[in-house]
């Protein structure tokens, strides 16, 4: 038993206290500003792709068609556009007018998410539009531009037109078909067949929900002579409502530049103010996610 005259034990049980560890004032602002920096970021990650996914990608799809548009205009008049199988993804092959929905788009190359960013592509295993056989052209419902939104508006009888490097072709709308319909019979002779490919859902968003794959036939009485066709088959990311995961290293590229950034914006506060901070580093954050939203969009079905 310890006494009050036991200077021994009160040192024991002095020692077996446990020591407060004193926190610096300086340690609790890192922490905070390190997360309020990272929550900053991850804030405007996602209302920008929000904002460019619903609004400012149909902006971007415009510019890249302003682009196809000239490109494939001096083409023609040049008589170099393509009409053979073996074209780059990403080129333009034809231009797409549909007169009942005022739609006109260059179609591209390729059916892949990434291709369909620029508007309608060209399923590669297909003829190309205007050519005899079956040609499948592949359009987005509701984001970068949705050309394809009112596709399932068209009605038998409607009018699809295709100008090409071997001339212009016009078809003529047999019906809106799904998943489960039978399919048309296929082309004879002559005869062209032009099949638009989208999506459709249900709700206020249908775009962003679409889940199926909708397909609009069209036939051409008359169409030119397809060359022989070199591949017969297609990556699978090239299929209706597939995604292109070929995109996950460059996302995960961009997502540790956006975190370097956030390392960079906490590291700037410590010195400088925030509103210069965020004033010098918005428009990169911006940048970094445009790219990271075009990159998302990769990775998502290529119909919607």
């Amino acid at each position: 038993m310890t006494t009050l005259a036991d200077p021994v034990g009160l040192r024991r049980r002095q020692q077996r206290r446990p020591e407060r560890v004193a926190i610096r004032p300086g340690e609790v602002e890192e922490t905070v500003s390190l997360v309020s920096s990272a929550f900053a970021m991850v804030a405007i990650v996602s209302l920008w792709f929000v904002l460019q996914a619903l609004l400012l990608s149909g902006f971007s799809e415009a510019r890249d068609q302003h682009l196809l548009y000239d490109r494939f205009r001096h083409e023609l008049a040049a008589a170099t556009a393509p009409t053979g199988p073996a074209v780059p993804p990403g080129d333009p092959v034809a231009l797409l007018q549909v007169p009942h929905l005022g739609l006109s788009q260059v179609v591209v190359e390729g059916t892949a998410s990434g291709d369909l960013l620029a508007g309608p592509g060209h399923r590669r295993d297909t003829v190309l539009p205007g050519q005899q056989g079956i040609s499948l052209v592949y359009g987005r419902v509701g984001t970068y531009g949705a050309p394809f939104r009112h596709l399932t508006s068209l009605q038998k009888g409607d009018q699809i037109v295709t100008q090409t490097g071997q001339g212009r072709t016009v078809y003529v709308v047999d019906g809106v078909r799904r998943a489960g319909d039978a399919l048309p019979a296929p082309p004879t002779g002559e005869q062209a067949r032009l099949t638009l490919v989208s999506a459709e859902g249900t709700g206020r968003l249908a775009g962003l929900q679409a889940r199926n794959a909708v397909y609009v036939d069209a036939t051409a009485a008359h169409g030119q002579p397809a060359p022989a066709r070199g591949a017969t088959a297609i990556p699978s990311s090239e299929r209706a409502m597939s995604a292109d995961t070929a995109a996950l290293p460059m996302l995960a590229l961009v997502l540790g530049l956006l975190a370097a950034l956030a390392l960079a914006v906490t590291a700037a506060r410590q010195r400088f103010s925030g509103a210069l901070v965020w004033v010098v580093a918005s428009p990169v954050a911006i940048a970094l996610s445009w790219f990271t939203t075009d990159v998302v969009m990769r990775l998502l079905p290529n119909l919607i």
